[in-house]
């Protein structure tokens, strides 16, 4: 995050940056707080990064999907652009719920008419220098690579 506002100043967009993440959330638990989180910052963009927690715990997709497309849904009512941002799992989870985990990204993205970071990890492969010893985090030599691949995506939304 601190990067981002960095950025954000380095660029002169009148923007200030909040972190309302838990960490290990689900995209239930993110469902459950958004009301509350939109209506005490009033967002004008929404970075929405969850969903990895669902998969990681092999919940359904079709269930984190609906819960996104409920936080999407709400962000965009109450005004703000959002910019969802998609992730993947590792293959040990199964072809089949692995191709279906990262489509329903953009599934989602196109049906809720939404920008869409395809995957967060992009450019990342396997260097294990960029993640903690569970290779699923990222270390902080990751951070610059996360935010440029947020940035292409989230600058078109910033007015």
């Amino acid at each position: 995050m601190a990067l981002l506002g960095e950025r954000l100043k380095r660029e002169r967009l009148d923007y200030s940056v909040v972190n309302a993440s838990i960490s290990g959330e689900t995209s239930s638990g993110g469902l459950s707080r958004i009301a509350k989180v939109l209506e005490q910052h009033k967002p004008a963009v929404m970075i929405l990064e969850l969903g990895a927690n669902d998969g990681l715990r092999g919940l359904p997709v079709s269930q984190m999907t609906k819960n996104l497309g409920a936080i999407v849904q709400q962000a965009q009512k109450a005004g703000a652009r959002v910019l969802l941002v998609g992730m993947q799992m590792p293959p040990n989870y199964g072809p089949d719920y692995a191709r279906e985990f990262q489509s329903a990204f953009a599934e989602l993205a196109r049906r809720q008419r939404t920008a869409l970071v395809p995957f967060l990890f992009e450019g990342m492969g396997e260097d294990l220098a960029k993640f903690q010893p569970d290779r699923i985090h990222p270390t902080e030599a990751a951070q610059p690579i996360l935010l440029e691949n947020v940035w292409k995506d989230l600058r078109p939304l910033l007015r």
